[in-house]
């Protein structure tokens, strides 16, 4: 039986990527390079660093700059992300999120959020559901981002579990990579997980207890 379900925030709890899109086309226009939303689609479950990473090495220009001066632009980038997710509310929650959150409560599941988001901490408060995760990963202290697992095998410390007894949901290769290497079943959400829903409307409590059955 299912002791635990471990959610990624972005695409699966709420969809904040056409957010991260606009600041990083932002900044990637104030270095001279453009990109594009099929490219964005790169950066999903991929840490700030990374991704900042890709920007340069996609426009060749990942030997341009110090490891400071890349530092202060994934700053600059966060700091746009952060004024535009302000407006951002319990209406941005993915469709049947909210009461699938209920539902585990109610079986007394454990919930975790496992996000590369450093910002995910605010992000769920804005929308208003912070009070059903009982441990939400500190992106802070995770050395490698996914796929490596790090962030899954975090997120099972923090709810005292082991991963036969929780499953992970994700919405990107690299976030079902992170849950297999974490010894979990993956519930994939529009991408290929052990189990698999087209949209979070049927992500159901059902499909939860389905996955928990999956060698």
């Amino acid at each position: 039986m299912v002791k635990g379900v471990i959610f990624d925030l972005d695409g699966v709890i709420t969809d904040t990527a056409g957010y991260h899109f606009l600041a990083w086309s932002h900044l990637a226009k104030e270095i001279g390079i453009e990109i594009d939303e099929e490219f964005n689609e790169k950066l999903k479950g991929v840490s700030r660093m990374e991704s900042l990473e890709a920007i340069l090495k996609y426009g060749n220009k990942e030997n341009e700059f110090t490891w400071e001066e890349k530092e202060a632009l994934a700053t600059k980038k966060n700091e746009h992300y952060k004024e535009l997710i302000q407006n951002i509310s319990k209406k941005d929650i993915l469709p049947g999120i909210e009461a699938l959150l209920k539902e585990l409560k109610a079986n007394n599941i454990k919930i975790a959020l496992g996000s590369a988001s450093k910002n995910a901490p605010v992000i769920l408060k804005q929308l208003g559901i912070e009070e059903y995760f009982d441990y939400v990963v500190d992106a802070n202290q995770i050395k490698n981002s996914k796929p490596a697992p790090d962030i899954f095998i975090d997120a099972l410390k923090g709810l005292n579990l082991k991963p036969e007894e929780a499953v992970g949901v994700e919405d990107a290769e690299a976030g079902i990579e992170a849950i297999h290497g974490a010894g979990m079943v993956a519930i994939g959400v529009g991408v290929n997980g052990d189990v698999n829903v087209n949209s979070t409307e049927e992500l159901t409590y059902d499909v939860i207890l389905r996955a928990s059955k999956v060698c």
